[in-house]
């Protein structure tokens, strides 16, 4: 890593101010001012070259500085950035049609973020059975799930930790322990009118679904006219080695839920809905000023294309399989790893023993950027433009920390 020694004043200054004007959400963060990116690189202010693990939190789908979407994000702002829903836009209506051509779905809407793309779906739902004229505002999801910091998505939520400073809760919602069908049939009444899942929990330790337990779930859906939601704002746009995780399941849901990868950076969510559960929604019912901009829609139309043209899709799988391949060999050689999970390039690594916000900051130290979650976890979701030599390197330094190298 070719890093520089200088002491950084721009960190020193951005801390400082960031502490007196930035309301204290995210605490003390991990101490670099990015400054720009390349490839699976970003560069701070002072010059340090970070190999990028954790892709935004999978959001850089293709990396930083991709010149097809930044020429298409120049041209398109060069031409409009924003204007209101009250008109038609192209790359809008393009983007539309080009998720349903590649999925289950037969309508769109766009907002502009994973929460609120979760909004719209426990929304529609609801909206769909009032319409029926047999109103049904239970929705199921999983313990563990996580699906937003909107009030309805925290209420969705299956975890206390988010929900219990903002009580009351948006009611409606009953959690069952993930990964088990029985639960959802016990749970399930004749309110019930959506059952909402992640097909990987992400955020609480990525815990990937069953095959068996979502190929239930569908079934138990189907026979009891309960609306399907899957949640793959994180799981979506190649992440797990095909565009959609459910495709994975060999099941097809309602409505799915996109955000995070989707325009490479740009804010954007997405719903997707069948012919059905379109119905929920009449004119007035749901909008959004900035969702489905021109700006936005014309990145995610060029974050496609390359996943299409570069296939992506088949890195994500096999750059994902090396990966976990690596894992679990550091883990029978250092013994500090107790389990690697995950599709694709979602992946999380449970230590065995020890801090994972401390082997978090030791690779930060070596130049590699992941996430920590909860006291034992490590989540890497890199760009889906990961090479071999990326993984290696990251092997490298990851079996380094463990075992104590400096």
């Amino acid at each position: 890593m070719d890093n520089v020694t200088n002491t950084d004043t721009k960190l020193t200054q951005i801390m400082a101010l960031d502490e007196a004007c930035f309301l204290p959400v995210f605490g003390k963060r991990v101490p670099l001012v990015v400054d720009h990116g390349k490839g699976m690189y970003l560069y701070g202010t002072d010059g340090k070259k970070y190999m990028d693990m954790i892709g935004g939190i999978a959001v850089n789908t293709l990396g930083h500085a991709n010149s097809k979407l930044t020429r298409a994000i120049s041209s398109q702002a060069k031409k409009v950035i924003h204007c209101c829903n009250y008109y038609y836009n192209e790359p809008q209506t393009m983007l539309a049609k080009k998720l349903t051509d590649m999925s289950f779905a037969e309508k769109a809407f766009f907002a502009n973020s994973g929460a609120e793309a979760n909004e719209g779906a426990i929304k529609l739902a609801r909206g769909y059975w009032s319409k029926q004229g047999t109103p049904k505002p239970k929705i199921i999801t999983a313990k563990m799930s996580f699906h937003g910091r909107t009030m309805a998505t925290i209420a969705a939520t299956g975890q206390e930790k988010f929900q219990t400073p903002f009580n009351p809760m948006v009611p409606g919602f009953e959690y069952v322990p993930y990964n088990d069908i029985e639960a959802i049939k016990a749970a399930a009444d004749s309110e019930t009118g959506a059952i909402m899942l992640e097909l990987i929990q992400g955020e609480s330790g990525v815990h990937p679904a069953d095959f068996d337990y979502v190929q239930e779930v569908r079934k138990f859906c189907t026979a009891n006219r309960i609306l399907l939601i899957i949640d793959e704002v994180q799981t979506g746009v190649g992440r797990t080695g095909t565009f959609f995780a459910y495709e994975q399941y060999g099941i097809q849901p309602d409505i799915v839920t996109l955000a995070k990868g989707l325009a490479g950076g740009v804010p954007i969510g997405a719903v997707l809905a069948n012919k059905a559960a379109s119905t929920g929604f009449a004119p007035g019912d749901h909008g959004s000023t900035f969702g489905g901009n021109p700006l936005a829609c014309a990145a995610a139309l060029a974050v496609i294309e390359e996943i299409e043209s570069k296939n992506l899709l088949g890195n994500s799988m096999n750059m994902g399989a090396l990966l976990q391949k690596k894992l679990q060999n550091v883990a029978k050689k250092t013994k500090k790893i107790s389990e690697v999970r995950g599709k694709g390039l979602l992946i999380g690594i449970e230590l065995d023993s020890g801090s994972s916000a401390e082997v978090k900051m030791k690779l930060f130290e070596k130049g590699f950027l992941v996430s920590s979650i909860g006291s034992n976890v490590i989540r890497i979701a890199p760009p889906l433009i990961i090479n071999r030599i990326h993984v290696y390197k990251f092997i490298s330094a990851l079996q380094d920390v463990l075992e104590g190298k400096e």
